[in-house]
């Protein structure tokens, strides 16, 4: 297969040579995957069986997961597709280096708006729960069109329901249940018209309390 990295990768890393991230905003650090709460596990288990369900079908040589964080799902991937070639990736974070070495997992640093792929080279990008951190979604999203030349799945939290509960759960009061960096808030209506101005939306799922969907770019 052809590489789809644009550029060099030197020391593990990609994209911007600086570091920089034109604005991206980190996600909060609470790791909802590895929680011992019952009732997230059991949102959880929503959340990757919706998964699983978009997956189902593809046979990607190429795998790209944009905004990886601490490699969860990227371990999953490469569980999933085991003769593909998988990709984590994420903002420079000395903490998130640390955690895909323990995994062994390949991963770079990068911006999601200036995705270090060539055109047309993956077959297969998943961006889950990274839209809503990203102050320029639309930047972000048609790079992922040009990058892709097969499937995108990509999630988000589904507003008002996501602020809705954590106001139940007393968390993030003064921010009136927003989550820290989140800085886009999308219905599921909502979502599925901004990313159906770049891709055609062929699935859509709602575990709640998130918004997942399927597409290929136009």
């Amino acid at each position: 297969m052809n590489a789809p990295l644009d550029g060099t990768a030197a020391g593990g890393t990609a994209g911007s040579s600086d570091g920089s991230s034109d604005g991206n905003v980190a996600g909060n650090t609470y790791d909802k995957y590895a929680s011992t709460n019952p009732i997230e596990q059991r949102m959880m288990r929503g959340f990757f069986d919706a998964l699983d369900r978009m997956l189902e079908g593809l046979r990607p040589e190429v795998v790209v997961e944009v905004g990886a964080g601490e490699g969860r799902v990227t371990e999953r991937l490469v569980e999933r597709f085991p003769d593909a070639a998988v990709i984590g990736l994420d903002l420079v974070d000395d903490d998130l280096a640390g955690d895909w070495a323990e995994l062994g997992l390949p991963m770079f640093f990068g911006d999601a708006t200036r995705l270090p792929f060539r055109d047309d080279s993956v077959d297969l990008v998943v961006g889950l729960e990274v839209m809503e951190h990203i102050p320029s979604p639309e930047r972000a999203l048609a790079d992922i069109q040009r990058v892709c030349r097969g499937t995108v799945v990509l999630s988000v939290p589904r507003e008002p329901i996501w602020r809705a509960g954590n106001l139940a759960r007393g968390r993030y009061l003064r921010h009136l249940g927003n989550t820290p960096g989140h800085v886009n808030h999308w219905s599921s209506r909502a979502f599925e018209r901004f990313v159906g101005g770049r891709l055609a939306v062929e699935s859509v799922a709602r575990p709640l309390p998130w918004t997942m969907l399927r597409g290929r770019p136009r």
